[in-house]
């Protein structure tokens, strides 16, 4: 073996490490927000703040665009497993996968914040949503709960933006270096 070899290993062992990180984080933070009443303040059924989208939003821009979907897919499916089963697991993957691709092209556009591009991700993760139920209800009239999703994507999207401009704020700050194949 030569030490070349032992180099990209731990740089691949650090990759894993650092992704596994995100994905357990991002996990307790959607398992946290289960307990979060959003309900109360907004009556409308199923929505949620989105918390593990501060997660994608922050791998997005820390990472490469790759490692964010390398993230975003356990976590789908992990979280499918421990609370939602197959129709959860479609719902998860339709929203954000769709949301970690318009995420991805807004922030190449200068005119994005991270703010605006994180309110455009929760707008998709709704728009993924919908067409999901869409398909597995067969009807086409659950599109007219969008509208209201959309309104509340606005909110939800700001707030995980801010969140997630706070934590890249402060990560020059905490000294962590990541192996240079996954930043940019």
């Amino acid at each position: 073996m030569s030490i070349l070899w032992w180099g990209e290993m731990m740089g691949k062992t650090k990759q894993i490490a650092i992704c596994a990180m995100l994905i357990a984080l991002a996990l307790a933070l959607s398992y946290t927000e289960r307990f979060i009443p959003l309900q109360m303040i907004f009556p409308l059924p199923g929505i949620k703040l989105g918390l593990a989208n501060i997660v994608t939003l922050v791998a997005l821009y820390l990472l490469k665009t790759r490692h964010a979907f390398m993230i975003l897919i356990p976590r789908c499916v992990f979280g499918a497993l421990f609370g939602g089963g197959i129709t959860a697991l479609m719902f998860s993957l339709c929203g954000g996968i769709l949301a970690l691709s318009v995420m991805a092209f807004a922030k190449k556009i200068p005119a994005f914040s991270i703010y605006g591009v994180s309110i455009l991700g929760a707008a998709a993760h709704n728009v993924g949503q919908i067409l999901a139920a869409m398909v597995l209800m067969r009807s086409i009239f659950i599109g007219a709960y969008l509208p209201y999703l959309l309104l509340i994507a606005i909110l939800t999207g700001f707030l995980t933006g801010s969140i997630s401009a706070g934590i890249l704020r402060a990560v020059p700050y905490a000294h962590i270096s990541l192996p240079a194949e996954m930043s940019k």
